[in-house]
């Protein structure tokens, strides 16, 4: 069995540096998974662990459990009030300015629409000599993203709805550059990476903050872009 990343562990929380494809948990809608981060997880630590909060399969990343039901409770009840700060790192396609705020409504599977909110900067930009459609060149922008309220593919929405979608994001991303990625450099993620997360500590109420270095199939898009890590 694969040996997880592990970034942070206390005796109440323990953070993983979750790789990109692999489930949290048991899902029924992926009936094709065969390891989940909570199974190996509590293998490898031989202790129960509960998840804090949620990453889409696709993405990597800082993920935290809780070492008990307890923790758990306060932990997701922060993240819920949106009192974690989060930070992700996203490759997309196009041209980003360099800030902006996304303020855009999503809809729930149950038709209900909530408010949500993405903070976004530019760190970096690159325009490759690849031609893409009726474009001679394919460009494509690094940002850090700061969503505010923690909301279903609440980036990947927000990204797709300014026009600039993240690279290997399948449900709502850009096929013509999914496809470019695949067959020209094989790429396999979604290239979004949960970089940070920060709070105060559900037991000791002092500050935390945890980082996830970037996995090596982002760190290769990195360097085809030219850009430094």
């Amino acid at each position: 069995m694969p040996q997880l990343d592990i970034i942070f562990w206390d005796e109440h929380l323990v953070a993983i540096n979750k790789p990109h494809g692999l489930l949290v948990h048991r899902s029924p809608i992926a009936c094709d998974a065969k390891e989940f981060a909570l199974q190996l997880l509590r293998d490898q630590l031989n202790q129960h662990v509960f998840p804090a909060h949620r990453l889409d399969r696709k993405t990597g990343g800082v993920l935290l459990f809780a070492l008990s039901k307890e923790v758990e409770k306060l932990m997701q009840q922060q993240f819920s009030d949106n009192l974690v700060d989060k930070k992700y790192l996203a490759i997309v396609r196009g041209h980003t300015d360099d800030g902006g705020e996304i303020d855009y409504p999503l809809r729930k599977e149950n038709g209900t629409l909530q408010e949500a909110f993405t903070r976004y900067k530019t760190l970096a930009r690159a325009e490759l000599d690849v031609p893409l459609g009726s474009h001679p060149t394919s460009r494509y922008s690094l940002v850090e993203a700061n969503p505010q309220t923690g909301r279903m593919h609440q980036l990947r929405k927000h990204f797709s709805h300014i026009f600039h979608p993240i690279i290997g994001d399948r449900t709502h991303g850009c096929n013509k550059q999914n496809k470019l990625f695949k067959e020209r450099w094989a790429l396999d993620i979604m290239l979004l990476h949960a970089s940070q997360i920060a709070f105060k500590h559900p037991v000791t109420n002092m500050p935390v903050q945890i980082t996830a270095s970037l996995q090596d199939e982002f760190v290769r898009m990195m360097g085809l872009m030219g850009w430094e890590v």
